[in-house]
């Protein structure tokens, strides 16, 4: 049985809410909710690949952003802040790709 002093030694992150990620997951939600034509391919057509890392950084922005850590480590890597940038950058790139988003860079 391993003391408490053990168990949050492994944990990259403390408990608490994590802003970044916790806007970012509402900031999906909402646009989602209001312009759900977004993951769509230029034909139309639902595009997965999109939904999936929108949903997927929406997801692990409100877990983390809530303040919850799991325990394990693989659950700690895909519901942290920084899988949370990853997909939404992934996401974008995906978006401007279809003519979704404007290329700003």
């Amino acid at each position: 049985m391993t003391s408490r002093t053990e168990a949050q030694s492994g944990a990259p992150d403390k408990p608490g809410l994590a802003w970044l990620p916790l806007l970012l997951a509402l900031l999906i939600l909402v646009v989602m909710a209001v312009l759900p034509g977004m993951a769509t391919n230029p034909a139309g057509k639902a595009d997965h690949t999109a939904a999936m890392l929108l949903f997927g950084a929406m997801s692990a922005g409100f877990v983390r952003g809530v303040g919850f850590v799991p325990r394990n480590l693989i659950g700690r890597v895909l519901f942290s802040g920084a899988a949370t940038v990853i997909l939404f950058l992934l996401a974008c790139l995906r978006l401007i790709q279809n003519g979704r988003l404007p290329a700003i860079f």
